[in-house]
């Protein structure tokens, strides 16, 4: 099968398409084709850093849409031939940005069939992680008033989504040029980060959603009510956070992403009732994977990118 590899780190020219040996599942996974894989930050990151991963050659991705070629031992979810979408155990079950993955049966859910791959296979790694912050560890409930930094990206603006759902009352940050667009997700107030202090702008929120980190963290404790809490997926903590949190008596928590068949269960819900969407900035050619990775770097894209692995998958899947 064709895979997308890479043997050192370094920028998006590393990868190239190589030609392997299709995996088999094991006891209790199955054998995805792939149609669709997302490319997400941690994906470049990985490519450039090694991060979780440490030295190559690795095969990179976690998001995964396709249908099933073969079951494992023990596997009663999933039969061949059921289309399905999900996310790889993160960070060690990566591999999707290839023809054929394996992955334990309970990381994926059917795919709604009122989605195309090029949509499900944008969602996982981006939606679970909006799903995982917001409902499971914040516990968003309805009136709620949520702050979404980078309320336009990835993570983002799915979280926008999710949080509106839930009955929450969102605030987005964003360049102005992307408020439009975070408010037609249902935003109900927005922030130019360029223009205005959101420190000054935003007070008494009950749930901060960071993603972007470093110093948004410490500062984002100062808009929480007594009580509140900052969720923030960048896991590695500022410099006094802890403390500054216990001094304004906040809760503060560093989310790593995972694998999870209840959370993908809930994505596909809100997928299927046209209430969760995301927003496709482009889709590339598995062959292009190194394009798509350049893209990514410029941190300039609204919404997600995503690989196909024919032409029939990149021709329905483009746009909103």
């Amino acid at each position: 099968m064709r895979a997308i590899s890479q043997d050192v780190l370094g920028d998006p020219e590393v990868l190239q398409q190589v030609e392997v040996a299709r995996p088999a599942p094991g006891p209790s996974q199955v054998l995805i084709k792939v149609h669709a894989a997302g490319v997400n930050p941690t994906d470049w990151k990985h490519r450039a850093m090694g991060l979780f991963l440490g030295r190559p050659p690795f095969v990179l991705g976690w998001d995964v849409s396709g249908v099933v070629e073969a079951v494992g031992i023990g596997v009663t979810l999933f039969k061949p031939g059921d289309e399905v979408f999900g996310m790889l155990p993160y960070p060690h079950g990566v591999g999707s940005h290839a023809e054929y993955v394996t992955g334990p049966a309970r990381a994926f859910a059917h795919k709604p069939p009122t989605i195309d791959h090029v949509q499900a296979g944008a969602l996982p790694l981006a939606a679970l992680t909006a799903w995982q912050a917001l409902v499971d560890t914040a516990r968003v409930r309805p009136g709620d008033r949520v702050l979404i930094h980078a309320a336009a990206g990835g993570v983002g603006h799915l979280a926008v989504q999710i949080a509106k759902a839930r009955g929450a009352y969102v605030i987005g940050t964003a360049s102005a040029g992307k408020h439009a667009f975070v408010r037609s997700l249902g935003a109900d107030e927005m922030i130019d980060y360029r223009e205005a202090d959101f420190t000054e702008a935003v007070h008494d929120v009950d749930v901060v959603l960071d993603t972007i980190g470093g110093d948004y963290q410490l500062r984002s404790l100062r808009t929480l009510r007594p009580g509140g809490v900052l969720v923030s997926i960048l896991p590695v903590p500022g410099e006094g956070l802890a403390e500054e949190a216990v001094r304004l008596g906040v809760r503060t928590e560093l989310l790593l992403v995972e694998a999870d068949h209840t959370g993908m269960n809930a994505i596909a819900e809100l997928a299927e009732a046209g209430t969760l969407r995301a927003t496709v900035a482009e889709t590339f050619p598995l062959a292009e994977a190194a394009k798509a990775h350049a893209l990514g770097d410029t941190n300039r894209t609204t919404g997600k990118l995503v690989l196909v692995t024919d032409a029939m998958d990149a021709a329905g899947g483009t746009g909103e």
